[in-house]
């Protein structure tokens, strides 16, 4: 009898432990966008089970899918869309960034004019290394012009002073920062320059291109392991608040994929992490391990991967570095006829386009004028006949600025993503109209061509050279509003629903996630966001002030908004 007492006693138990154990999630009373298919879809509930979408569906069924005690999550009528995925971006510089003062457009506090900024340097300011550091600094969004030397050393006479744009490739130092820095104008810069003011004969303090890489170098210096990982959980924070699941970091060194990889599998960090090296960065795992194991996730199918090589062919647009088939407009400070410049020869894009398909590694390309983009379009249809290879490789081509009508069709015909930046339109249009005309300006990130054409167009941010916010980024692509309030080419706008897909689906194709990651289909991640409101639904140019409520990563609530 007691046996039988005891038995009866230990099989309540564990059916009570089993019921009471079950982790089911269902999320209702909201706008569920699935993301699925070309056209907006919506489903009454969704059930998360064990970290994965278990059901998509009418609510009564959910709850019967849900089993016993489930926790209901009631939408209260906010969003709920499959997470953001970051197609191109520096994850590891938004890391170091978090050790300066957020000067940007999207900070708490957006400076508006030279003063402020320079007020906000005194007052937030940390020393690091002995410098004072600002980050995200956009002069074009200041009403009294850009900051100037002058202005830097007045405020800040005896301590040196670095100030990061928001393009990361230009910046201005003041002049102890010039002393600490070893800059004069008999330095030689190989790419970039250190301009001198013809007035004074002295140098300005803009450090652009080469100069501005070495002094971000030197002024933040080598970090420990425990800083490193801070800097890192410092960015997760970043891209959780706006709404983000998985990050990439491009033009990765060995020392940050090494970091990134070691910071995922410690679960250090939540998010899963792509690292983007360059071609020379490629060569150099492949000499350690010749199948070096590229797009393969530490942990299975997510945690940290290398997704595959990045091949740039010119610089940027609004530098007038970008590389065109026709002149720039406006060649003032350039030769007559200034096209801008070709970064790589053909012969090196040729060659590692072909390595690319030869080894199965997926080839990012970086292309901005037409014809940069020309160098990386003549590179990819060569290694397809050299090597046969005529399957989809999900190749893509970032930036893609200025990217021409007939040029879309090889795109297509060669299976290429496209990866536009929508947010140049909004920060730089003013500046392409002056620079390239009317024509090449309104045509810049042609969305709705790319959508005529039947394209995997995706959208990126590329954080911190135009902020962390997809909802901002998806904003402009629907609206092409300038930062002056002019719209820029509106025959090329976009619809909300192709913009979101920008950031979810697609992306998740582009990574080979697509069994995965961005949508809401069962058996896939429970990869979530929760928005404030619905951006299909919203007037077009509120699209980017609606919130990030919540964030979850495999059934987990990694964010919540305050």
């Amino acid at each position: 009898m007691k046996n039988l007492k005891r038995y009866f006693f230990i099989s309540i138990s564990l059916f009570s432990a089993h019921v009471f154990a079950n982790n089911a999630t269902v999320y209702f009373n909201g706008d569920i966008l699935t993301m699925e298919g070309d056209k907006p879809q919506y489903v009454e509930a969704v059930v998360v089970k064990d970290g994965k979408i278990a059901f998509t569906g009418n609510m009564k069924d959910a709850m019967s899918q849900a089993g016993a005690n489930p926790s209901v999550q009631d939408l209260k009528g906010k969003t709920l869309l499959p997470s953001f995925i970051d197609a191109w971006g520096h994850f590891t510089l938004i890391a170091q960034n978090t050790l300066s003062v957020n000067l940007g457009y999207f900070s708490n506090k957006p400076p508006h004019t030279t003063q402020e900024l320079i007020g906000r340097l005194k007052a937030e300011a940390k020393p690091l290394n002995g410098w004072i550091v600002g980050s995200e600094y956009a002069d074009a969004f200041l009403a009294d012009g850009p900051l100037t030397i002058e202005q830097l050393d007045k405020a800040f006479p005896n301590q040196p002073v670095y100030v990061n744009n928001i393009s990361t490739i230009v910046g201005i130092v003041n002049t102890e920062g010039l002393k600490k820095l070893g800059f004069t104008k008999d330095t030689k810069v190989a790419q970039g320059m250190l301009p001198v003011d013809p007035k004074t004969g002295k140098l300005t303090g803009v450090l652009i291109g080469d100069p501005n890489f070495e002094a971000t170098a030197k002024v933040f210096g080598k970090f420990s392991r425990d800083l490193t990982l801070q800097t890192y959980r410092n960015a997760e924070k970043i891209y959780l608040s706006n709404g983000f699941t998985t990050a990439q970091s491009y033009q990765t060194t060995v020392e940050d994929i090494q970091n990134m990889r070691q910071a995922s599998v410690s679960k250090k960090i939540g998010i899963d992490l792509v690292a983007l090296p360059t071609y020379d960065v490629v060569d150099k795992l492949l000499a350690t391990n010749p199948k070096y194991p590229f797009g393969v996730y530490t942990d299975g199918k997510g945690g940290f991967k290398v997704a595959g090589m990045m091949v740039p062919t010119d610089g940027a647009p609004q530098l007038r570095l970008a590389y065109f088939s026709k002149s720039y407009a406006d060649t003032a400070g350039f030769p007559n006829g200034w096209r801008g410049i070709d970064a790589a020869p053909q012969e090196l894009v040729d060659r590692y386009a072909k390595l690319a398909y030869e080894k199965n590694i997926q080839y990012f390309g970086y292309s901005n004028g037409d014809a940069g983009i020309d160098i990386t379009l003549s590179a990819i249809s060569k290694a397809i006949r050299d090597t046969g290879i005529t399957d989809d490789r999900r190749t893509a081509i970032s930036h893609s600025f200025f990217v021409r009508n007939d040029q879309l069709d090889q795109y297509k015909s060669n299976k290429i993503i496209a990866q536009f930046m929508p947010n140049h339109i909004w920060m730089y249009g003013d500046v392409y109209k002056k620079i390239l005309g009317d024509e090449r300006a309104n045509n810049m990130v042609p969305l709705a061509w790319a959508k005529q054409k039947g394209l995997q167009a995706g959208i990126h941010n590329d954080n911190p050279s135009s902020g962390p916010s997809a909802l901002f980024s998806i904003w402009t692509a629907v609206n092409r509003q300038i930062y002056d309030g002019q719209t820029l080419g509106a025959d090329q706008r976009t619809d909300p629903y192709t913009a979101l897909r920008g950031f979810t689906a697609v992306p998740a194709y582009m990574y080979k996630e697509e069994a995965n990651k961005g949508t809401i289909t069962p058996g896939k991640f429970a990869d979530l966001v929760v928005l404030e409101r619905n951006p299909l639904k919203v007037e077009p140019m509120s699209i980017k002030d609606i919130q990030v409520l919540e964030t979850i990563k495999d059934g987990k609530q990694l964010y919540v908004r305050q």
